[in-house]
């Protein structure tokens, strides 16, 4: 592969650089070191203090890895995007991704859900394991600011640089959590260049909902063993936080690219009865107990779904009625919570944006990983997965540019 350079890379009077990679979270690293074994003398360009930021975060909630699942399913929770992302899960899928870490240092679990985590249950082994494996030339807080001509100049403590690479990959993240570098800062220097890039969206998000006083006594609490629906109709196990901003957490998630496009958040408190049984149960009260005290005895509603139930369903109707109430409730909410608190977001460069390699069509010589492409998936092992994925076919296709 060869050809020649363009608006993105090369031509400058800057620092000649054999091979750029920007950006060090999971996707940039894998490109790097695959440009790396591939015989390229790589610089990593990450605009932080430290390396791999988000990725340590991760680790703080155990670091699920991926999922082990079968192939099709796996590609199956990238929705829209799983067609194109299809051929880069199958060079680096949950098995891929397990025999990774352990090829690390790092042996890997597999939880009661098919997730998959390192027995370390954190990131900094791995990450340090990784960082002195991969063979590059790192380079924090060196911040991308644009070109000057054929230079990409960057913001470091020194003051302005300038590198002339002859291959470049992008790895920048997507637009959350901008403390830890993704902040999407890079979308307008790449439109202005001819990308094409779609507003960000946030995802894997809680979302605000305006409680009443009585719902105060069960803020914090964890709402565990429900089941959440999906635009298409179907339910997803899982367990979620009230807070006093709203509802948040891994079954939220789930659905939460749905409810955001505008399908309702309906919960099924009690996944494991039919409805028949639910109002089977519910018409069995005896004259002396209160609803309250029945739905504790017959249904074992704990308090805070006996809360939820009544925040969005009061006046709780008659038996039968309030049966369904049960088994879809609909909690009314007020929109996702701000797009910096996401875990990720949806958006960015576009698939028509890029070639099958992941090179920007308007940039020749410069090819995108990572969150900065337009995807999403739910949490679950689905984003660092995707991120690994896509930073190995970029990589690869990278590594034989301008050779």
């Amino acid at each position: 592969m060869g050809g020649e350079i363009g608006a993105g890379a090369g031509g400058g009077k800057g620092e000649p650089v054999d091979a750029l990679v920007i950006g060090a979270g999971p996707a940039g690293l894998m490109a790097a070191e695959v440009l790396a074994r591939a015989g390229r003398a790589v610089v990593i360009a990450e605009g932080k203090p430290s390396m791999g930021r988000k990725f340590l975060m991760a680790g703080k909630s155990g670091l699920n890895l991926t999922k082990d699942e079968p192939a099709e399913r796996f590609v199956a929770g990238y929705g829209a995007a799983a067609g194109w992302l299809g051929p880069m899960l199958a060079d680096m899928g949950p098995e891929e991704v397990k025999g990774w870490a352990e090829a690390l240092g790092q042996p890997v679990f597999t939880g009661s859900s098919g997730r998959v985590f390192p027995v370390a249950m954190k990131a900094s082994p791995l990450l340090r394991a990784w960082l002195g494996r991969i063979g590059a030339e790192a380079r924090t807080g060196w911040r991308w600011t644009g070109w000057d001509g054929g230079d990409w100049v960057f913001a470091t403590r020194g003051g302005e640089r300038r590198i002339a690479p002859r291959v470049v990959v992008l790895a920048l993240g997507g637009s959350s959590w901008a403390r830890l570098g993704s902040d999407g800062a890079w979308a307008g220097l790449l439109a202005a260049r001819g990308v094409e890039v779609a507003p960000f969206r946030p995802a894997n998000m809680g979302f605000v909902v305006d409680w009443s006083p009585h719902m105060r006594p069960v803020f914090g609490q964890p709402v565990k063993g429900v089941a959440l629906r999906d635009a298409a109709g179907g339910w997803h196990r899982g367990e979620f936080v009230v807070s006093a901003r709203g509802v948040e957490g891994g079954g939220i998630y789930a659905v939460a690219a749905d409810v955001r496009d505008g399908a309702p958040l309906v919960v099924d408190l009690l996944p494991d009865l039919t409805e028949a049984e639910v109002a089977r149960r519910l018409a069995e009260r005896p004259r002396k107990r209160t609803l309250a005290q029945h739905l504790d005895k017959a249904l074992k509603l704990d308090p805070v779904k006996r809360a939820l139930l009544q925040e969005f369903g009061r006046p709780l109707p008659e038996e039968a009625a309030l049966a369904r109430l049960i088994k879809g409730l609909e909690l009314r909410q007020a929109g996702p919570r701000p797009m910096d608190e996401a875990i990720s977001t949806a958006g960015g460069v576009t698939r028509a944006a890029v070639d099958e390699g992941l090179m920007l069509r308007a940039l020749p010589g410069v090819f995108v990983a990572g969150e900065m492409l337009d995807w999403e998936a739910p949490t679950g092992g689905y984003l660092i997965t995707g991120c690994l994925a896509t930073g190995l076919w970029a990589g690869r296709h990278a590594a034989g540019w301008g050779r």
